[in-house]
């Protein structure tokens, strides 16, 4: 073997996984957590044998899955957080909640997977890390829009959270051709509804990420 053959077989196993991770991301939000390991496979264009090396069992690939869609999440937001001006925090933390697919996932594999590979999928400690980094991410900048005035002052990062998630959670039997309408859709009316101009005080309290997560 030569000197640059290893780094050559990593960049292409670095390649498989994350082929790996795009196509049953799709599959599970499409057709939910029980797609066949060699469907996946097949619709990966790679070998079976390549599949179970990198994930031993579905377990395994359903925790990567959601963790992969966790960063991506935590990417985004991130970036929106970056790049927002003064003045500018709703129009970041907008952008911040435009991914109807990863959306629809989490749900899906929240709702669909069996108890054993949900409670897999809570105590991993990688996701857990991303979803604490989310949500301290999404709090700041719901921090900053209410601050600025464009965000309604009487709720939490918890509750734009939970809101978004109700309005995925409505499209996971959605056809394709009318889902990303459909959310846009949704979404707006949700936004709506949290911009700064209240006419109907909310009962409780608003609603944090933590509280989320105790449920």
């Amino acid at each position: 073997m030569t000197a640059g053959a290893q780094p050559r077989l990593r960049a292409d196993a670095r390649r498989n996984r994350d082929r790996i991770l795009v196509t049953a991301a799709a599959a599970f939000a499409d057709d939910g957590p029980d797609v066949p390991m060699e469907e996946i496979a097949r619709l990966a264009g790679v070998g079976v044998g390549t599949l179970y090396r990198r994930f031993p069992d579905r377990e395994a690939l359903l925790v990567a899955v959601v963790q992969d869609s966790m960063a991506r999440a935590l990417g985004r937001t991130r970036a929106a957080a970056a790049e927002a001006t003064p003045g500018q925090a709703w129009d970041a933390l907008v952008r911040s909640l435009s991914s109807p697919r990863e959306l629809r996932l989490m749900m899906s594999l929240t709702s669909l997977a069996s108890p054993t590979t949900a409670a897999a999928v809570h105590a991993d400690p990688t996701t857990r890390r991303i979803r604490q980094e989310y949500a301290e991410v999404l709090d700041g900048l719901v921090r900053a829009a209410q601050a600025e005035g464009t965000l309604r002052p009487d709720v939490g990062a918890g509750d734009v959270a939970h809101l978004l998630s109700l309005v995925a959670y409505g499209l996971r039997r959605t056809p394709d051709a009318t889902a990303e309408i459909a959310f846009e859709r949704a979404r707006a009316i949700v936004l709506d509804g949290l911009r700064a101009r209240p006419r109907t005080p909310l009962p409780g309290r608003p609603l944090t990420t933590t509280d989320l997560e105790a449920e």
